[in-house]
């Protein structure tokens, strides 16, 4: 068999669990809805309890509008910890045994999960822009830039679903995924300028926030849908002074080194 015609096989088993997964979903709408309202609750949390104080600092533009972008970061960071915990629970219930009974590529069961999850985390930006448009957040560029906007949250997300790849094929309980993800998710979300500048925070964590990803597809994201004050100074540091550079550079490595790893991983949990 050809190189060529191995890759294309490889991508039609990838399709079919990429809709098998899709239909799960479709069939378990809970699913769906609980995803989608941890970021309405976010942005109506920031938007209207906390604004009131964390909007007086200097954005330069309505705190709103600078929340959103951060909201996005955050939702697809964590949505992405959605591939580790039904990767772990097809492991759990079995389901892996019964793929590796069929004549299919051994990496298909994760290129699958990894790109169905990029429907819920289009599902969940599409749900929080309305949101967004509710209290107040616009976009102010052009429909190309506003849509390069979105292809990078997705990118970043993308990236994110193989780190969770990985963690699920090493623990392989859902519920060790879930809870390894959050000690790690959570402080990379809120130490960086999701929800306040980092000129406010001290130091040490100003440092870590300007070169964590998640700064940076969070400030393109902002620039890219034009929720920054023109007048204000350009950021000091080169990864907010290129954020869609500095994230793409973020996405290839990520996916350099996860990809090829998660699929060993898997090749390797099939086998037992």
């Amino acid at each position: 068999m050809s190189v060529l015609s191995a890759a294309l096989e490889s991508a039609s088993d990838a399709a079919v669990i990429t809709r098998r997964n899709l239909r799960k979903i479709l069939r378990v709408p809970d699913v769906l809805v609980f995803t989608t309202l941890s970021p309405i609750m976010f942005v109506l949390l920031f938007a209207y309890v906390f604004g009131g104080a964390i909007g007086t600092q200097d954005t330069g533009i309505d705190y709103r509008e600078f929340l959103i972008a951060g909201v996005f970061a955050q939702t697809v960071v964590f949505g992405a910890t959605f591939t580790g915990y039904s990767l772990a629970e097809d492991l759990q219930k079995g389901i892996i045994d019964r793929f590796r009974s069929l004549p299919m590529s051994t990496s298909s069961v994760v290129v699958g999960r990894t790109v169905s999850d990029i429907g819920i985390n289009l599902v969940s930006l599409f749900v929080m822009s309305l949101t967004g448009l509710v209290v107040g957040w616009r976009i102010r560029s052009s429909v190309l830039e506003a849509a390069g906007g979105y292809l990078v949250l997705v990118a970043f997300a993308f990236a994110i679903s193989w780190i969770m790849a990985s963690v699920a094929l090493v623990v392989r309980t859902p519920e060790v995924v879930n809870n390894a993800s959050f000690i790690v998710i959570f402080p990379l979300t809120f130490i960086a300028n999701t929800f306040v500048s980092i000129s406010s925070l001290p130091g040490p964590l100003a440092t870590f926030a300007n070169w964590n990803p998640v700064s940076s597809v969070t400030q393109a994201a902002r620039e890219l849908f034009g929720n920054t004050d023109p007048r204000a100074p350009a950021p000091e540091v080169w990864s907010l002074q290129h954020p869609v550079l500095y994230t793409l550079i973020w996405v290839l490595i990520i996916l350099a080194v996860f990809v090829p790893l998660s699929i060993r991983l898997y090749r390797r949990a099939a086998s037992r």
